[in-house]
């Protein structure tokens, strides 16, 4: 061939895949890594394979383009490995399916299936494939099969044979467009499809106070949805919406507010009323909750068990080693007397460390930094060997905790989210109450470390770095180990004289029925010691015109009767009901809202700001409904405004990433002036804060 010839293939375009056979190809991809990975012993050049499956299911080949093409490569090797493995884990971008709560309740949860199917009618054994996983994969192939294609086959690709039912159960597994949270890669927003399991939900409304005048809800003090938010951000993809917690990324940063003066009432509310950075005619009040700290003479020794994962899974660099690191910080902040046993799960679950005291720390931390990944995640089981040990060396008058650290994948035992939360339901009764840090991206479960965390009377952390190691358990290592009070609910009630309406900013997750305040049988959430706990609404005077609810026209009555009861000074009443860490029956705290607690932006303390700033900043990256008009800048000034003593620099962190979210997902513009949406959905200049 000529010089000129070879030249002129620069100008040739290769042919595009069709969408099928695109499908085909990644799945044969995703086939081939799998059965490169279930073997014990793996060749270079499964290796060099395995290396680059792990790139394809995390994302780091996420143009469509290059993917594509990458299949086309890969599809003759995925092909030979689909035809010799008799099972394999097919994994698909995320779907959207109905889940069963504890209460009978449905509840939509944003899934990344991974399900086990026979290739070639070979058949599967009955353990490796769960009763729900197999009927929705034959559901779904059922509808498949009957779908037609005009693809092609490539050219060189060797002649398959599988059965048609094989196939069908391929292409229903696999999505129609490469896409997550609903959002295709056409968008123009740059989402990491990373396999991540959120639930759905739905963000709260405005509620008419004539209507509905009592908000019920559960305390959070869980920080995980922050951390993973900041890791998403900080790798340059956008979170997405369901993984974006409002009370969650609220409540990680500590705020100063006052606190009780004993255990007799185990925390204290603070309350304020501020103007609404977002919209000058509504309000945001603050419930500022502070637990007691007990005093250093008074702390109790510590019984802990260590439920850590060490499936394949867990075979990266911000997983199993930074786990062990993250585990070393807890040690060295016990004390002599204090016990440490750890168990390990993967295939099946086993006992490393019986229970040892922490001044044997080099016995402790050899067992640590001597584990390694490998195998399935028998998570079930291992959670009941741990409370069995939990149990068996449990003191009266001690901190007993299971710490459950994992990427949050469970597929041996009982992997069914309702089955294992009624398990924890039980166990935590006998004093043993759980705590889950998560770790990693690409199968994270975050539904489920949520719920037994929720259910096991703990709470659940994030740990994307050594630094947000150092904050969970060593800088709040005493509240996120020692409960103070359970079984926290708030209830607001707002008087129609002066509120028209509200929304509480966040707490999805965390509603309650407006009767299960005073029903002590429904579980809440759990305050540590030194817990800091802030509730944000946005509220609309009356009179104020912000009104989104046309007046009802024999609704005047109640605004009536509150004036005739003499309470048109309140804004509303706060009451809150919890439990002793070892109680049964709850205890009741209340307190009038008043008018005397509303302040201008000038007068608003630097906590109140940057709550509201870091409001502003959640409603803003998830596409909220609500205040999501301010500009980036104009919410990293406020964050700034609110910066305060800022020692650990965790809120000059929070500014970074409002500049890294302007550059994922700029402000609309209109002749170098920055467009924002209006209270009434209109459009223009961004409110101005101060």
């Amino acid at each position: 061939m000529t010089d000129e010839a070879l030249s002129s293939l620069k100008s040739l375009r290769a042919a595009q895949p069709s969408t099928e056979a695109r499908k085909l190809a990644l799945n044969a991809a995703m086939v081939a890594f799998d059965a490169a990975q279930a073997k014990t012993k793996v060749s270079d050049e499964a290796g060099f394979f395995t290396r680059l499956g792990k790139r394809l299911r995390n994302g780091w080949i996420a143009a469509p383009a290059g993917a594509a093409a990458l299949a086309v490569l890969l599809l003759p090797v995925g092909y030979q490995a689909l035809n010799s493995t008799s099972m394999t884990q097919l994994s698909a971008p995320p779907d959207f399916v109905t889940a069963t709560d504890e209460e009978g309740k449905e509840r939509d949860v944003t899934v990344v299936t991974s399900q086990v199917v026979p290739l070639n009618d070979t058949p599967v054994k009955p353990e490796a494939v769960t009763p729900q996983d197999a009927a929705r994969a034959d559901q779904l192939a059922a509808g498949a099969a009957t779908m037609t294609t005009d693809a092609q086959p490539l050219v060189g690709m060797p002649s398959p044979a599988p059965s048609v039912t094989a196939n069908a159960k391929m292409r229903a597994l696999m999505p129609a467009s490469e896409s997550f949270g609903g959002l295709g890669v056409d968008s123009g927003i740059p989402l990491q499809p990373t396999g991540d399991v959120f639930q759905a939900f739905t963000e709260n409304n405005v509620k008419v106070v004539a209507q509905e005048p009592v908000s019920t809800f559960s305390i959070d003090v869980d920080t995980a949805s922050y951390a993973y938010v900041r890791s998403m951000l900080e790798d340059g993809f956008l979170p997405s919406p369901d993984a974006v917690r409002l009370e969650e990324l609220i409540n990680y940063f500590p705020y100063d507010y006052q606190g009780p003066a004993s255990m007799d009432v185990p925390f204290k509310a603070n309350m304020a009323v501020i103007p609404t950075p977002w919209n000058s005619k509504t309000e945001l009040l603050e419930i500022g909750i502070k637990g007691y700290v007990p005093p250093a003479e008074d702390r109790k020794p510590q019984n802990l068990t260590f439920l850590i994962d060490t499936s394949g899974s867990m075979d990266e660099p911000n997983k199993l080693p930074l786990l062990q690191r993250s585990f070393e910080l807890l040690l060295d902040q016990l004390e002599p007397e204090d016990t440490v046993a750890i168990v390990t799960y993967a295939g099946s679950a086993g006992l490393l460390l019986e229970p040892t005291k922490a001044k044997d720390r080099p016995k402790i931390k050899h067992a640590l930094m001597n584990l390694m990944a490998g195998g399935s995640t028998a998570g079930a089981e291992g959670i009941a060997l741990a409370y069995d040990v939990a149990e068996e060396g449990k003191v009266a008058g001690s901190v007993n905790r299971v710490i459950l650290a994992t990427d949050g994948d469970f597929n041996v035992g009982i992997s069914d989210p309702e089955e294992l939360k009624t398990y924890i339901k039980q166990k935590r009764d006998s004093g043993v109450f759980l705590s889950v840090l998560g770790f990693g991206r690409g199968n994270l479960d975050d539904t489920l470390m949520q719920a037994l965390a929720q259910n096991g009377n703990g709470n659940a952390s994030y740990i994307d770095s050594f630094r947000e190691a150092k904050k969970v358990l060593v800088e709040e290592g005493g509240a996120n180990l020692v409960t103070i009070a359970k079984d926290v609910k708030i209830q607001v009630e707002f008087n129609p004289a002066v509120v028209s309406e509200y929304r509480l900013i966040g707490y999805e997750t965390r509603a309650l029925n407006r009767e299960d305040f005073n029903n002590d049988a429904v579980d809440a959430g759990e305050i540590g010691a030194g817990h800091t706990v802030t509730a944000l609404y946005e509220i609309t005077p009356v009179g104020s015109g912000a009104e989104l609810n046309d007046p009802l026209r024999y609704g005047a009555a109640a605004g009536a009767a509150a004036e005739a009861a003499g309470v048109s000074d309140e804004i509303g009443f706060l009451k809150m009901r919890y439990k002793a860490p070892d109680g049964d029956v709850s205890k009741l705290i209340t307190a009038p809202i008043g008018k005397d607690l509303v302040v201008g932006m000038d007068q608003a303390s630097t906590d109140q700001k940057f709550a509201a700033a870091v409001a502003a900043f959640g409603q803003k990256l998830k596409g909220s409904n609500y205040g999501s008009g301010m500009s980036w800048q104009q919410i990293a000034d406020l964050a700034n405004a609110g910066k305060g003593v800022d020692m650990d620099g965790y809120r000059a962190e929070l500014v970074q990433l409002i500049s890294m979210a302007s550059l994922l997902n700029p402000d609309k513009s209109a002749g170098g002036r920055t467009v924002c949406d209006d209270p009434s959905g209109g459009k223009g200049d961004c409110p101005a804060t101060e």
